[in-house]
């Protein structure tokens, strides 16, 4: 088990671009959310899938933070799960931006009934880390219930 500590923010503007490293295509769904676990599956680029678990999010402290289970699972198999999902597919492309040493700027653009939606995260290892914040970075979400991938997935 891992625990998994993340802060999420909105984006001010489309800065952030010129950084990018690297991207990828993802398409995930939910297959349950009882609020005291969610289970996701995830496919990347058409060619590799994990299944994840993830206990609730506790949110008192400066950023998200939960138990995380993370399985690598087939790509078969993962597609034949998504339609056996709770709520939407969301789409959406991650783009890797540099955060300094050790840390990356996750930036998402949603697409279909999201697009236009774009979120950054960056995951710590400790709650209390310094996050360093670029200029294109808008509000912060962390702990926003409506920013949750489950509450997009769910029609958010």
């Amino acid at each position: 088990m891992t625990i998994e500590i993340e802060r999420k923010f909105l984006i001010a503007d489309d800065a952030w671009r010129a950084q990018v490293t690297g991207q990828k295509h993802i398409r995930q769904a939910y297959l349950s959310d009882s609020g005291g676990a969610s289970v996701r599956v995830r496919v990347v680029d058409g060619s590799s899938a994990k299944l994840t678990v993830k206990g609730a999010t506790r949110t008192d402290g400066p950023a998200l933070s939960r138990a995380e289970f993370e399985y690598t699972i087939p790509v078969e198999d993962a597609l034949a799960m998504l339609e056996l999902r709770t709520g939407r597919v969301l789409e959406k492309t991650r783009h890797l931006v540099p955060a300094g040493p050790g840390r990356t700027w996750e930036v998402d653009v949603f697409a279909g009934a999201l697009e236009g939606l774009v979120l950054a995260e960056i995951e710590l290892d400790r709650a209390d880390e310094d996050v360093p914040q670029p200029e294109w970075l808008g509000r912060e979400v962390t702990g926003d219930p409506q920013y949750s991938n489950t509450a997009l997935a769910k029609g958010g």
